[in-house]
This record gives structure tokens, sequence and C-alpha cells, in this order.
């Protein structure tokens, strides 16, 4: 089997008085449309906040509960989250999002009408001197072999091509359904800690430390807040907005810390 070959790196620039802002895992639309909406109106405000010196976001995966893309179609709702984005990228805040298991199936929307940055799987940041490897999580590190079966079929063109032919008001609710009610797609089985030799994203970590070093090690997926030491790197997962309501900044003067919005 041929080698992967690993995604250049990208360079951002940290001014002395901004913060990098990480957040992960809002699932919104879940688990209905108004709970989401009290969910919705908690990250709005972390978004006004955020305004003043955000140097960029990176949203880590899981926006929503469930995203599918159709040619003409997308899921209806949301659009202060979609229009705040917006804002922020119009106003000079770079937005980096990568698709969680719930969102993989995007196209081009979020880009073309929002201005984000999509990034699929995972990849290397050089910020301010210091090595980021980001990802939403799902699927790194060994086991879990039957979700990285399922994730394969859901991802190739020909389930999606399939998928496309349901009529939105068929396949929307559909994969609500699947979103909340499949526990491998949900991720209500990787909501537990399982002891730091067991935590599957802490072996991925160790093995890439043992090809290249990295500082810092940002996650999404997992719904727990953790900062686990590994040496001279650091494995932070992002935990949500669901229960946690967390997220993680990074600045010159501070560094990186995971912290709690308080609602």
């Amino acid at each position: 089997m041929a080698k992967q070959v690993e995604k250049a790196s990208i360079s951002i620039f940290l001014d002395p008085n901004k913060v990098v802002y990480f957040a992960s895992d809002q699932h919104f639309g879940a688990p209905n449309r108004k709970e989401s909406l009290t969910r919705e109106k908690v990250f709005l405000t972390f978004l006004d906040q955020i305004e003043k010196d955000a140097q960029c976001l990176f949203l880590m995966g899981d926006l929503f509960d469930f995203w599918y893309e159709y040619k003409t179609v997308v899921p209806k709702g949301f659009v202060k989250i979609l229009a705040k984005l917006s804002i922020l990228i119009e106003k000079g805040i770079p937005i980096y999002f990568f698709p969680g298991n719930h969102d993989m199936w995007i196209k081009d929307y979020f880009q073309k009408e929002i201005g984000m940055t999509t990034i699929e799987g995972s990849q290397r940041f050089e910020i301010a001197g210091k090595t980021f490897l980001l990802a939403h999580g799902d699927g790194l590190g060994p086991d879990d072999k039957n979700y990285k079966r399922m994730k394969k079929v859901f991802q190739s063109p020909f389930f999606r091509w399939l998928f496309s032919w349901l009529h939105p008001d068929l396949g929307i609710p559909l994969g609500n359904y699947l979103s909340r009610e499949n526990k491998m797609i949900s991720g209500e089985e990787d909501a537990k800690f399982l002891g730091q030799d067991k935590e599957w994203l802490v072996q991925y970590c160790k093995r890439k430390l043992s090809e290249n070093h990295y500082d810092y090690f940002v996650f999404g997926h997992r719904h727990l807040p953790l900062e686990i030491e590994l040496g001279n790197s650091k494995y932070i997962n992002l935990g949500d907005w669901i229960k946690y309501y967390t997220y993680a900044t990074f600045s010159l003067e501070k560094g990186i810390s995971l912290k709690t919005f308080q609602k």
C-alpha cells in the first residue's frame, strides 16, 4: 500500500493582541429544534464576544447534528449561526472548518456562501512558532473498526449519489433520525473517559509523536473536555456545546487553555 503523503503545513501569523479560538461539537439541530435554538443563542453570544480579539476561529466538526447538501438544497434553519460566521469572515477573521462525522456530507456551500475554509481529515498548522495537529478526531487511532468501515461507506461517492436521489423531505428527516439513534454515528459511546492508557486518540497522538514533533494536538468528537500531557506535547479535546460549553484559546501571552463559556 502506498505511503500516505502528509499535507503541507499551514502557517498563521498571530498578532500579540489576538487570540486563536477552537470549538467543536455544537450539534445544532439536536435533540430537537426548540432545544437547539436555546444552544444556538449561547453560541451566538460566544461568537459576539470573540469578535473583538479573534485572530481566527477553528470549528472542529459536528457544527450540525446532520448536514447534507443536495445540488440545490441545504437543510432548513441555522440562518443566524451561518450569518454570524459570514460576518466574522467579512471582518477579517478567517474560519477553518473540519467536517465531523455528523456533517461530513458537505460540498461547497460553506466555502461559497459563508467564506469558510474547509479542511478534510487532519492538518498540521504552524502558529507563532508552535506546531499543531488538528482534526475532528473520528476514525483516528486503533480499533473502532466497525465505525471506520461505516464511515468509508458513507463517504463513498456511490453512497452519496444514492442518497441524493431521496427527496429532501425524506432524506433530511432520515439523516436526522439516524444521526440521533445510531450510537456509532451519534458518538454516545465516545463520551466516556476510558483512562489515559486506553484513550484511542492518546494512542494516535503518541504514534504521531514517534514520527514528528507536535506541540499541540487539538481534536473534537469525544464530547469530553480533556487536557493530557504527552511529554513536551499536549493533547486537548474540546468537549462540546451540549453539556460542557467548552472551547480552547491560544495566545502568545498565555499559550493554550481549555475554557468553559459562562452562559
